[in-house]
């Protein structure tokens, strides 16, 4: 077959979606018996975290998905999980539900209960299965998620209770002293559901608090899980560490936890009943035989990329959904469902142009620049992609030299910029501003003086132009941001987008 697809959580259905949908000659693989097994178990409290918003105002299916964060993308205005609650953030559980719905109403074609055992290549890629099945597939795409946890290599960490495994009955811990190991959601989510019954709390991590209303990263700490923050500044029995945690030692019941402090020359032992390691995931890369392991990156947890999501030392093993936030780097929004959804519809897009004689969606302009800019503006003022990939995935304008262009929906823009779609062109995006991490969006000195700073340019999402020519920045212009987003007057936002995609 041409492509087989591993794992049939929300990144191998979305895939599924588009392959079936183009009639390529595919399967997906998935080991258990229903899609999203993963959710199942995950978050541990069963609350998510991508928000739900079924009433926006909008009729637009398209801009409602701007604040839909638990859809898949499909023609079907059925499948959106706005209809199943109105829950701002909902249950796991329901999500669940919607995978399966999702999975049935669009025929993807998964084959559960087949799990892969290995993945070797010689003219094409081997994949044994313990169903006693092989295939044949001329690329592979993972999209497993993490499917390990990540355990930082301290000793005796061994003996600890790990984020996936402990009980989530706050009455197992009544009187306990607990240590929290990490400091992302997980770990504060613990940490919340904990807080009534335990002894104490300390959280314990290396570096500081990173905020997703600050980074902008929605993998970072969200607000519906740091009320634990008050109890720590308002002189409960609870802390919140910045420290490296140097050997574990489990004597009769009790964890003697040495650890260093980060910000200064401090070492120190405490003692716990409990030890919880909630310190992230990382792929699973226990399937691949050496012909066709892929290289790793970030501690190794994830396979190193190029722009188009191939295994930059495979050729062919290509990797959607939460295994991709490698190309983020902590700063976009890979890791999670309303980002990678696009970006799989990108990678669609690539395997479709590489292998199937396709060109990239986009819509041929003339040569009028009223017509270019209005163009644009409709697009950063209506697509839920751009939105939820912001600086991610770029539309991206070709200038030509008859003076015509094309305007292509939806790129990444390090493959923008590593394969140069023309040898003029621009990209388009939404982006923040550049304050992180000096700037905090809370306190902000507003004023004149701010606003006619150009070096601050705008804080908030706002459309972002570039001009490239030959390889090379030529011209950035920041669109002023709008309170209600809206990116349509004619001198803030018509004039200076047309007299840029004029210059030839």
């Amino acid at each position: 077959m041409d492509y087989l697809v591993i794992g049939a959580g929300p990144a191998g259905l979305q895939l599924g979606h588009f392959l079936q949908r183009t009639g390529r000659d595919h399967v997906v693989l998935e080991a258990e018996d229903t899609p999203g097994s993963y959710f199942r178990t995950f978050p541990r409290h069963r609350k998510l975290i991508s928000i739900n918003k079924p009433h926006t105002g909008w009729t637009d299916p398209e801009l409602n998905l701007r604040m839909d964060w638990n859809s898949l993308l499909s023609d079907d205005p059925d499948l959106r999980f706005t209809r199943y609650t109105e829950e701002y953030f909902p249950s796991a559980d329901l999500l669940v539900d919607y995978f399966a719905d999702y999975a049935a109403k669009t025929g993807v074609q998964v084959e559960y209960g087949t799990r892969v055992t290995s993945i070797d290549r010689d003219t094409e890629f081997r994949i044994a299965t313990d169903t006693g099945r092989t295939y044949s597939a001329k690329r592979v795409i993972v999209a497993t998620g993490l499917a390990r946890p990540y355990i930082p290599d301290i000793p005796g960490i061994e003996t600890t209770e790990s984020y996936g495994e402990v009980s989530v009955d706050p009455r197992d811990f009544t009187d306990h002293r607990v240590l929290i190991l990490g400091k992302g959601n997980s770990a504060f989510e613990t940490a919340d559901n904990l807080v009534a019954n335990a002894a104490l709390i300390h959280v314990l991590g290396p570096e500081s608090l990173r905020f997703a209303w600050r980074t902008h990263f929605s993998g970072d700490l969200r607000a519906v899980n740091n009320n634990f923050l008050d109890t720590y500044q308002l002189k409960s029995q609870n802390l919140v560490l910045d420290a490296t945690v140097e050997k574990i030692e489990l004597r009769d019941a009790e964890y003697h936890v040495t650890l260093r402090y980060s910000r200064r020359p401090k070492t120190v032992t405490l003692v716990y009943d409990r030890v919880i390691t909630c310190t992230g995931f990382r792929m699973d890369t226990g399937v691949f035989t050496d012909r066709v392991r892929p290289r790793l990156t970030m501690n190794d947890r994830f396979a190193d990329l190029t722009p188009a999501w191939e295994s930059a030392n495979v050729p062919g093993l290509y990797f959607a959904g939460t295994l991709t936030q490698v190309l983020d780097r902590r700063k976009f929004t890979s890791s999670v469902l309303h980002g990678f959804r696009y970006g799989v519809r990108a990678l669609h897009h690539v395997l479709e142009q590489r292998y199937e004689g396709a060109v990239w969606p986009g819509e041929d302009l003339p040569a009028d620049p009223d017509v270019v800019a209005g163009a644009i503006l409709a697009r950063v003022n209506r697509s839920s992609g751009l939105w939820n990939q912001f600086g991610f995935l770029a539309d991206v304008l070709v200038l030509k030299d008859d003076g015509t262009s094309r305007l292509l929906e939806e790129i990444p823009v390090g493959l923008a910029l590593a394969e140069r779609p023309g040898a003029h062109f621009v990209t388009i995006t939404l982006e923040y501003g550049s304050g992180y991490p000096a700037i905090d969006p809370f306190d902000v000195a507003a004023g004149r003086a701010w606003e006619d700073d150009p070096a601050t340019e705008a804080l908030y999402m706002h459309p972002v132009l570039r001009r490239y020519r030959d390889g090379e920045l030529v011209e950035t212009r920041h669109l002023p941001e709008d309170v209600a987003n809206d990116w349509t007057g004619e001198a803030e936002y018509r004039a200076p987008v047309r007299e840029l995609v004029a210059v030839r």
